[in-house]
């Protein structure tokens, strides 16, 4: 294999999902390569599944490109039915930008998925209302840490903020 390229039938491939509703197989190309600003990998859904939760990134912008199988993406408020050939970009933004591919044909949605890797990056799950905070490449461990909507703003900016360790320095000094 060459440093600047991969066969996809070489590529690792990992599966996830989460009970009925969720179920992928992801190809790893970017990272395989060593890619760092950016990431791509071919992601397959089987019918009557979605790959991911329906989110929104605040920091990275995603493409896709449908290979094959149809679906339908979910975008903000709207749906769009897809199919092959087709070419998807999710821009940052807020739940507005929110985005979920769902397999609705009868055979394997396939679609390329290309993003930046910005780091830190906030997500958020409008339909679960949680958000996670990566802060730190994908993949790697303990990389996010996930918080649910109900607790942001829970404290105030200058809550538990003291001063005692200013206080501690500036009396030091004199």
């Amino acid at each position: 294999m060459s440093k600047c390229m991969i066969n996809a039938a070489q590529a690792t491939t990992h599966s996830g999902g989460s009970g009925d509703f969720f179920a992928y197989s992801m190809t790893e190309l970017a990272a395989a390569l060593g890619a760092q600003a950016i990431g791509a990998n071919i992601t397959r859904v089987p019918p009557g599944k979605a790959a991911f939760p329906f989110h929104h990134h605040y920091a990275n912008e995603e493409h896709f490109f449908v290979l094959s199988g149809s679906g339908i993406l979910r975008d903000g408020a709207e749906l769009h039915e897809v199919r092959k050939d087709d070419y998807i970009v999710n821009l940052p933004g807020g739940p507005e930008r929110a985005h979920q591919f769902i397999n609705t044909g009868a055979e394997d949605l396939v679609y390329l998925a290309i993003s930046t890797n910005a780091v830190p990056d906030v997500c958020g799950y409008p339909d679960s209302g949680k958000t996670s905070v990566r802060i730190a490449p994908y993949g790697e461990e303990n990389s996010r840490f996930l918080i649910p909507d109900a607790s942001k703003d829970s404290v105030s900016y200058w809550e538990r903020e003291d001063g005692r360790q200013v206080a501690q320095i500036v009396s030091g000094r004199r």
